[in-house]
């Protein structure tokens, strides 16, 4: 017998089957660490082996199931009791029993459908993790491991050029102009500005790209604003006809595909926005949306073979010449 958590326990362990050659990904947890866990993409099998070892030999454990879950959920941090379940997957590995001797049982969850990115935001949390319970009478054993989903995207087909104009009238006349409006995470912001019209002095002039988390619905409604880069353009007065060239590197900054309305819980959208200051430090804001998204080409050599044929049928059923010129490129 079992009273007061005297008597026989057991220590629970899940290992993934290719924990070994499998990659990882670094991700942010809430308290701003980062660690390194098992990359995971929509479609591939999730497998492996639950090790239960018993504390004390000889001694029985009596127990009511052994199961596995593979959870994917969503966290608001206002509402933290309620845990928004997106995904959820049992296998049941043992039926109520006893054991009298330390057991290892295997699991597979087929072609998981992981339908959203993993993140840890402000005001939410999106997280997948496998939880695997012993069942008792008094108190339940239970061990969580947490992986980390990326979802690839593909090329977009559309991807027009942004145009904008400042304008203070006779005052000021700016244009400026970014090659696109969608970028991967590894990309570069190539762009100009044009001072058409130049009548009071500006003193400094800077890029920022804006990362908006908004989370909950209705009155419930929060958004968090984060300055994740800041690319000084020009510290002086600059003059009519002046044009300059922006080359900003999006490699080097903290940031996340564009995620839209996710399970109708949250958002995380993207903005340039053009600061300029003045000699009286005025400030002139002008702002654009852009889309970032992950691009599947860079860890494609890395991903299983389920995730690649899945790629690969959703890329080249839509256009197969398409394709082929793109592999081409990317080899060159």
């Amino acid at each position: 017998m079992s009273f007061f958590g005297f008597g026989q326990s057991a220590d629970i362990d899940i290992v993934l089957n290719d924990a070994e050659t499998r990659k990882k990904a670094e991700h942010k947890s809430e308290d701003g660490r980062k660690d390194k866990y098992f990359l995971f993409f929509d479609g591939e099998t999730v497998s492996g082996k639950l090790n239960v070892t018993l504390k004390y030999p000889g001694k029985r454990l009596e127990h009511n199931g052994i199961k596995i879950e593979f959870i994917g959920q969503i966290e608001l941090y206002y509402d933290r009791g309620n845990h928004h379940e997106f995904v959820s997957l049992v296998k049941d590995l043992a039926r109520p029993g006893e054991l009298t001797q330390s057991q290892t049982y295997d699991f597979e969850f087929t072609h998981v459908e992981k339908p959203y990115e993993s993140y840890t935001g402000q005001n939410v949390k999106l997280r997948y993790f496998l939880r695997a319970t012993v069942s008792r009478r008094l108190s339940d054993i239970s061990k969580e491991l947490d992986i980390v989903v990326h979802t690839l995207s593909t090329y977009p087909e559309l991807n027009s050029s942004i145009k904008m104009e400042v304008g203070i009238e006779d005052c000021l006349h700016i244009e400026f102009e970014y090659n696109k409006s969608k970028y991967h995470l590894k990309d570069v912001i190539v762009g100009k500005i044009y001072f058409l019209l130049v009548r009071i002095k500006i003193k400094h002039m800077e890029i920022d790209i804006i990362k908006r988390e908004t989370t909950g619905t209705g009155p419930n409604v929060y958004h968090e604003n984060d300055t994740v880069a800041k690319y000084e353009i020009m510290d002086g007065a600059p003059v009519r006809g002046e044009s300059i060239p922006i080359r900003l590197f999006l490699a080097g900054y903290e940031i996340t595909p564009t995620m839209r309305d996710i399970n109708k819980k949250f958002s995380v959208r993207y903005y340039l926005n053009l600061v300029l200051i003045d000699e009286e430090e005025r400030r002139y804001f002008k702002q654009q949306e852009i889309t970032l998204w992950r691009k599947g080409d860079i860890v494609r050599k890395s991903m299983s073979h389920q995730a690649i044929s899945a790629a690969q049928r959703f890329e080249g059923s839509s256009n197969p010449e398409k394709s082929q010129s793109k592999n081409a490129e990317d080899d060159s």
